[in-house]
Parts: structure tokens; sequence; C-alpha cells
């Protein structure tokens, strides 16, 4: 089994206790991670006002979300910077109704504003502009095919440490995380072509 990421496991610690309403713990995850968020925001935005407001509202939502938080599915940072992300888009729509968001433009560079001396699994993926198509996919499976693929490729471990994690024989994970990616190859393709 892999060594768990001290930082990762303060992460969600916080948005554990940030979900129970502790202001201590919030202050806490704000002062690690707000740097970084508003170096990303800065980037997407261009301008640091629009960013310290979209900065606010990302952490207003992560308050009012962390219960919704999954550990299963994402890195804390992964999922912070997806809000983010989603955010700075809105707030881009606000201040031009004519702005066309052009998400692969820029998925690069903020990746690489992004990269840290220990990167969350998949960095590349929360950038994608499939990303929301693929949270969709990935709620429409079972939440034990979901889980498996998640520890598979959100976590990068093997189907034997997916298999001891999970408790399970490596056979009923292996046909779990096949089938589940038939099923999200499908749900993709169809969401593709609509």
């Amino acid at each position: 089994m892999p060594t768990p990421d001290p930082y990762q496991t303060q992460l969600k610690s916080w948005l554990v206790a940030v979900a129970k309403r502790d202001g201590a713990a919030f202050r806490q995850l704000y002062d690690a991670t707000s740097p970084k968020l508003f170096g990303f925001l800065q980037r997407i935005l261009n301008k640091s006002e629009w960013a310290e407001e979209v900065l606010q509202e990302t952490y207003v939502s992560v308050w009012n979300n962390a219960a919704s938080y999954q550990a299963a599915l994402a890195a804390p940072m992964t999922w912070m910077t997806t809000i983010a992300r989603n955010k700075a888009f809105d707030a881009l729509r606000r201040h031009d109704a004519n702005v066309e968001i052009d998400a692969d433009g820029f998925a690069q560079e903020v990746a690489q504003a992004l990269e840290s001396p220990d990167p969350t699994p998949l960095a590349a993926l929360e950038l994608s502009a499939d990303a929301e198509a693929l949270a969709h996919c990935l709620s429409r499976l079972e939440a034990l095919h979901r889980q498996a693929i998640a520890l598979a490729y959100y976590h990068d471990l093997s189907h034997s440490e997916v298999a001891e994690r999970m408790e399970l024989p490596i056979g009923t994970i292996k046909t779990w995380i096949r089938r589940g990616l038939e099923r999200l190859r499908l749900c993709l393709s169809k969401r593709e072509s609509a």
C-alpha cells in the first residue's frame, strides 16, 4: 500500500472538519491553499481584483459544500481547483457576455502553474474541457464501481492495491473497473454525439 502524502492527508482532515463547520480548520485550509488558488485564478482572469473576488466565492463554496467532498474521487486540491475554475469561467461570462472560453487553450499553462513537488493525480483531467462530462458519467456508475475506478485512476493504485484497500478479491475489482470503464465510454460517447 502506498504511503499517504502528509500534505494531502492534512488537507483532507481540514475538509472533514470544515464540513462540521470548524472555523479554525477552515482558516488553516485557506492559509495553506489560497496562494496556489489565487495564482491559478490570476492566470485565468488576468486581473487581480477579479481573481480576489472569485477566490472569495471559491472559499464560500468550499465552506458550503465541504460535506459533499469525496476523497475517493479526487484529491482535495483537485476538488478546490475545479470549484475555482468553474467560478472563474462564471466570472468571465458575467464580465463579458460575448466571451468564449477555450479551456484547452490555457490548460497547459494552468497545469504548469499548479505543479508542485507533490502533484495530485490526474491534475490534467481537472483542467480538461471534458471534466464535467466525465464527472456526470462517473456519477451514474454504481458507488462501488466508481470507488474502484477512482482508486485506480485518481489515486494511481494498481488493481491489487485497490482490491486490498476495498478488501475484495482482485478478480472482482478487475471486473468492476473493466465494466465501469466501458459504461463511462458509452456515456461519454452518447454525450459527445448529443
